[in-house]
């Protein structure tokens, strides 16, 4: 089965409780990231993933009240969290989706998930290097590889962030970027700031069809020049660097224990 697990927890240092925010008058950020992907061809179930925390207990409600199931594991260890709702659900393939990600693009979505079963790739993502504005982050993995993810990774950032680990071995895998052919990576459609909360807010009032494509959002911006503007100063993938960091005095430690 190909599952998609959107990970979303309450926790979040730069922006707490992003996930839970509205967007327009009624609904949260994950409700738009749930919508947007509910309208993939090919995803055959959706899985919201959170911790164990008290404080993510209104995540598994309300993913429950819309009809969504609700996994719930480890905080740190998101790759152990992954693992075990792939397990659990029977999960041949996955799609790992991060909940800050409200925009999400259903239509790219589905053109990765073409290439990945036509040409069976372990591994495919569009992150790296960055051709997609940071909001339209896809990975689309087997279960065999998420396994020996899960089995060998040891730095923090392979287990907060689940796939490096593929990355780190690409001879382990068979693996494919995913380019756009034209780069939008300066164009920022995540949630992780107030700045971030502000633009997409102006995004979901000014489109009105459903589900909400990047193409369009780009024409939008292109149109109303000011709101690139909200964000603009923040750059992707500030949470990954952060745990870059963590691996260095993770080696640091493990090389003193030696000496």
């Amino acid at each position: 089965m190909l599952g998609c697990i959107i990970q979303a927890r309450m926790n979040s240092s730069r922006l707490p409780g992003k996930v839970m925010m509205k967007l327009d008058d009624k609904n949260p950020s994950l409700f738009y990231t749930i919508s947007q992907l509910k309208n993939s061809k090919y995803i055959e179930e959706i899985i919201v993933a959170t911790t164990s925390n008290k404080e993510d207990d209104i995540i598994e409600k309300f993913s429950k009240e819309i009809g969504v199931k609700c996994f719930r594991g480890s905080e740190d260890d998101v790759l152990d969290r992954y693992y075990r709702c792939a397990k659990k659900n029977n999960f041949d393939s996955i799609i790992r989706i991060t909940a800050d990600c409200p925009l999400i693009d259903p239509s790219i979505v589905d053109e990765m998930i073409k290439e990945f079963k036509n040409k069976n790739f372990d591994y495919i993502q569009n992150i790296e290097p960055r051709t997609f504005p940071d909001g339209m982050d896809v990975e689309i993995f087997t279960f065999r590889a998420l396994y020996e993810a899960w089995k060998n990774s040891i730095l923090p950032s392979e287990r907060e962030h689940v796939t490096p680990y593929f990355r780190n071995n690409k001879e382990k895998f068979k693996i494919m970027k995913f380019l756009n052919e034209i780069d939008f990576s300066k164009y920022r459609f995540t949630l992780d700031y107030e700045e971030d909360l502000a633009l997409m807010k102006n995004i979901i009032k000014d489109i009105c069809q459903r589900p909400i494509l990047m193409e369009e959002i780009i024409v939008l911006l292109s149109k109303k020049p000011e709101l690139f503007k909200i964000n603009k100063k923040y750059e992707a993938n500030e949470g990954y660097r952060l745990s870059l960091k963590k691996d260095k005095e993770f080696l640091k430690n493990i090389n003193h224990r030696k000496d």
